[in-house]
């Protein structure tokens, strides 16, 4: 059986310290903004959108990508991390379908949620966690660690 695969991105957004998660019902899991890469999109650009759609706050990416001379190029903020997500894993251990999920940082200047996208989770499932809260938490040890690098990556940049 042929595994799929979809592109995604995912956005730690932080804002004083902390990172914004919520609830995701299907998963049970907490996690950060993010989605599927559409078909005209370049995935920076699917993170930024899901994050507004999603919390209706407008992100400013942490990018530390060095410049390129390209002249027929544009250079392209490269994630944190990369991820291979298994999301289908069928009864005999096969695996149904996968996300390839670019993983980025940003910085917002709210902790105002209100969703902008017409089916998108209310502003009641999402939380504000900052380093204690995290190390504390039951939430799934990747993100804990993407989430704490968010927030220093975030103390470097002058928050």
């Amino acid at each position: 059986m042929e595994t799929t695969r979809h592109f995604t991105a995912t956005v730690y957004i932080v804002e004083g310290g902390a990172v914004a998660l919520h609830h995701h019902d299907r998963l049970g899991i907490r996690i950060p903004p993010g989605g599927h890469v559409d078909r005209d999109e370049v995935p920076h650009e699917a993170g930024l959108r899901e994050v507004y759609e999603e919390t209706g706050l407008d992100a400013e990416l942490l990018d530390r990508t060095e410049p390129v001379g390209a002249p027929a190029g544009e250079r392209l903020p490269q994630p944190r991390h990369q991820m291979l997500y298994d999301i289908n894993v069928h009864d005999d251990g096969s695996v149904g379908h996968q996300h390839i999920d670019h993983v980025y940082y940003a910085r917002v200047d709210s902790r105002e949620i209100d969703p902008a996208g017409d089916d998108e989770a209310d502003p009641e499932v999402w939380e504000w966690y900052d380093e204690q809260d995290l190390k504390g938490s039951d939430i799934d040890p990747d993100t804990v660690q993407f989430s704490l690098e968010a927030i220093e990556a975030t103390e470097r940049a002058g928050d």
